[in-house]
């Protein structure tokens, strides 16, 4: 990858192609585990989120992107993905390759009765 100092739209060039690496990594992680939670450390409705799949007896990948190094490109897709700025990018939740939303997407599907299926659907659980 090159970056050429004197041309804003070489920059912007190299700035797309780090954004559709991070956009890869992404989908290769969603697409590789049956559920993958994006979170911050320290963020209390991150904390809620795992400690429910958890107690499913789920085991997501999580990744954190405070401690991530391309952690800031990641949130930006996050946010992105969330939509309207209405939801938070974090935590984000993949269940089965597709975004299921944030913590109250999730806790919704949880008190709906719908979140169960999805996890056993995806491969999270087997009971």
């Amino acid at each position: 990858m090159q970056v050429v100092k004197d041309s804003s739209s070489n920059m912007r060039i190299v700035g797309e192609s780090r954004m559709e690496s991070v956009y890869e990594r992404v989908r290769f992680l969603v697409s590789g585990n049956a559920v993958v939670v994006f979170t911050i450390s320290g963020c209390c409705m991150c904390h809620v989120v795992k400690q429910l799949l958890f107690g499913f007896g789920v085991g997501p990948t999580i990744v954190e992107l405070d401690r991530d190094a391309a952690g800031r490109e990641i949130h930006a897709l996050l946010f992105q993905l969330a939509g309207d700025g209405q939801q938070q990018p974090v935590p984000a939740v993949f269940v089965g390759g597709k975004f299921l939303g944030g913590v109250e997407t999730v806790m919704a599907c949880h008190i709906n009765g719908t979140l169960v299926p999805l996890l056993k659907e995806a491969g999270a659980l087997w009971l």
